[in-house]
C-alpha cells in the first residue's frame, strides 16, 4: 500500500473497512449537495468513518480530527489512499457530518450491516458442539427452514402463486430506554431565572438597535430579579411556598420584560437585529412564560410538550419509575436484539407507551429475515392482552407466564419458562448498558435534535460493528480448535510460526 510501508490486515480498523457497507448509500448521500454551487463535499465514507471513529474511541470532536491525522490505520478506514500529516478537515465538520447524516439514513446502514453480518455467519460451516452450530439453526434462510419441515400433502396444489408461509423462527428481544441529554437539572425555578436573563440580553439588543440621544432604556429591574431568585436557589431546603413565591416573582419579572419587548418591536426595532440564535430564543422564551403561568396560576404540575431547557427546547421529561432516576430526560428509544445485533425501531422526544410498538418491531423483524420469530422477549410492560391476542394469531410465543390461574401441576414448568425467558431479555439489557456505559448513550452531548438522532444511531451501528468483531473472532478460535483437535496434540504446533514484528502486510 502507498503509505510509505504495509498495514497490518488484521488489525482492527482494516477489518472493520471492509464490514461497513460505504459504496451502497454514497449515492443517497450525495444526493443532498449541489453539483454547480459551493464547494465540493465530502465523502459518505469520510462522514459517516470520522463519526464512527469518534464514537467508538470516545473523544471529542478536535481530538478525533488528531487522532484521524496522527494514525494510518483511521485514515485507511476513511478511505485514504496514502497516509497524509494534514488534519482532513476541520473539527466543525463533524457538526456537518451529524446533521447531514439523517437517522433514517444511518438507520439503513445499520440494516445493511446486519444484514450482511447474518448472512455471512449463516454461511460459515457449522462447528460441532460449538455456539455457531446453534447460531447457525436459528439464522436458517426461508428456504432452508422449509425445507427441514414436514413435507406438503399431495393435495395442495404445486401451481399456487404464493409459496406457503415458512415456519417461525429465532428470538426477538425487545425493550425501551431513554438516552439523557446533556442539561441542567431543570427545576421550574431555575428555568424561569434563565429565560428572565435571556429577555434582558434580548430587550438590550433591541433598544441599541432605535437608540436615540435621550431615550431611555426600560427598566428591567435585573438586579432584584437576580437576588431574589439567589435568595431561594441558595437554600438547602427551601419550603414549597418559598418555592411558589420566587417562581411567581420571576414570572412577573419576565411578564415585564417580554412587555418591553413587544413595545420596542411596536415602536420599529427589528428583528433582524436578533441574530438567529436569539430569535429562536426569544420564540422558547415566550413558550416557557406561557407553560409556566399556566402550570403556576392552576396549580398544576405536569402541561404537555413541557419545555425543560432553553438550550434544547425538544428535550422533554421522560417518567420511567426507577429506584435512582424516576425521571429522565432526553429521547426515548425503543431497540430490537437479534443474535446480540441491536436495531433502533423508534426514537421520539416525546414520552409514548412501548408496547404499542411490539407489532411494528415483529413486522420488521419479519421483513428482515422472511419469517416471524419464534418467540418474543420482552417486559411486563409489553404483555397486555392486545399483543397477546396479536402474537397468538401469529403463533408467535410472547415472554412471561399467562395470564390466569396456572393448571394444576404446571406452576413449576410456568415458572421454569418465565425464569429462562428472563435470562433471555439480559440480553438487551447489557446491550444498553454497553451503550451506556462504554459509548455514549449515558449522556448525549450534541445539542441539536437531528444531531442528537445521528448521535444515537451512529452508537447502535458502531456496537453492532463490535459485534461484527466480536463474531469473527470466535469463529478463527472455533475453527482452529476443531482443526487442532483433528490434528491430534502432536500436530498441534506449527513450524512456520513467525514473531509478531515480522508479519506482513495483508
Amino acid at each position: 500500500m502507498p503509505f510509505g510501508g504495509k498495514l497490518s490486515g488484521k488489525n482492527r480498523w482494516v477489518k472493520l473497512a471492509e464490514l461497513v457497507p460505504w459504496e451502497a448509500f454514497e449515492t443517497s448521500y450525495a444526493e443532498q449537495f449541489s453539483e454547480s454551487q459551493g464547494a465540493p463535499a465530502k465523502s459518505f465514507r469520510l462522514a459517516l468513518g470520522a463519526l464512527i471513529i469518534k464514537e467508538r474511541l470516545g473523544t471529542t470532536d478536535a481530538e478525533t480530527v488528531e487522532q484521524i491525522r496522527e494514525n494510518p490505520y483511521l485514515q485507511y478506514f476513511l478511505g485514504f489512499h496514502e497516509y497524509s500529516d494534514q488534519a482532513p478537515f476541520e473539527a466543525s465538520m463533524l457538526s456537518h457530518f451529524r446533521q447531514r447524516l439523517s437517522l433514517e439514513l444511518v438507520n439503513q446502514v445499520n440494516a445493511r450491516l446486519v444484514e450482511d453480518a447474518l448472512a455471512a455467519e449463516r454461511a460459515t460451516p457449522a462447528v460441532e458442539n460449538g455456539e455457531m452450530a446453534a447460531e447457525s439453526r436459528d439464522l436458517q434462510t426461508p428456504v432452508e427452514a422449509s425445507s427441514d419441515a414436514e413435507p406438503s400433502s399431495s393435495t395442495e396444489s404445486e401451481d399456487e402463486d404464493e409459496p406457503p408461509m415458512p415456519p417461525n423462527q429465532g428470538q426477538l428481544i425487545i425493550d425501551a430506554s431513554v438516552t439523557p441529554a446533556d442539561i441542567h437539572y431543570p427545576t421550574d425555578l431555575h428555568l424561569l431565572n434563565v429565560a428572565r436573563a435571556s429577555s434582558e440580553r434580548i430587550l438590550d439588543y433591541l433598544h441599541n438597535a432605535i437608540a436615540q440621544p435621550g431615550m431611555r432604556k426600560p427598566r428591567t429591574y435585573r438586579q432584584q430579579a437576580r437576588r431574589a431568585y439567589l435568595k431561594v436557589a441558595k437554600q438547602r431546603r427551601a419550603t414549597r411556598q418559598q418555592i411558589r413565591k420566587a417562581i411567581g416573582q420571576q414570572l412577573r419579572y419576565l411578564r415585564r420584560n417580554l412587555g418591553h419587548i413587544r413595545r420596542l418591536v411596536e415602536a420599529g426595532a427589528p428583528l433582524s437585529v436578533l441574530s438567529r440564535f436569539w430569535y429562536r430564543r426569544l420564540l422558547v422564551i415566550q413558550e416557557v412564560y406561557r407553560q409556566q403561568g399556566h402550570l403556576y396560576q392552576h396549580r398544576q404540575r405536569s402541561i404537555e410538550h413541557r419545555i425543560v431547557s432553553l438550550a434544547q427546547p425538544h428535550v422533554r421529561p421522560i417518567v420511567r419509575g426507577k429506584a435512582g432516576t424516576p425521571v429522565e430526560f432526553g429521547a426515548k428509544i425503543s431497540i430490537s436484539c437479534v443474535l446480540g445485533y441491536c436495531s433502533l425501531d423508534r426514537l421520539d422526544w416525546e414520552a409514548y407507551h412501548e408496547a404499542a410498538d411490539l407489532p411494528h418491531q415483529v413486522e420488521q423483524y419479519k421483513a428482515r429475515h422472511g419469517y416471524y420469530p419464534e418467540s418474543v422477549h420482552a417486559d411486563q410492560i409489553y404483555r397486555t392482552r392486545t399483543n397477546r391476542a396479536w402474537c397468538k394469531e401469529r403463533g408467535i410465543r410472547l415472554s412471561g407466564p399467562p395470564l390466569g390461574r396456572p393448571k394444576a401441576g404446571a406452576k413449576a414448568e410456568v415458572d421454569r419458562q418465565a425464569q429462562a425467558d428472563a435470562k433471555i431479555c439480559n440480553a438487551v439489557e447489557g446491550k444498553f448498558g454497553q451503550g451506556k456505559r462504554r459509548f455514549s448513550l449515558g449522556r448525549v452531548m450534541a445539542k441539536v435534535a437531528r444531531s442528537a438522532e445521528t448521535a444515537i444511531a451512529i452508537t447502535f451501528l458502531v456496537m453492532n460493528l463490535e459485534r461484527c468483531l466480536q463474531a469473527m473472532t470466535l469463529f478463527f478460535v472455533l475453527i482452529l480448535a476443531t482443526v487442532v483437535g483433528l490434528k491430534g496434540p502432536r500436530n498441534s504446533a506449527r513450524s512456520d510460526w513467525q514473531p509478531l514484528g515480522s508479519l506482513k502486510a495483508a
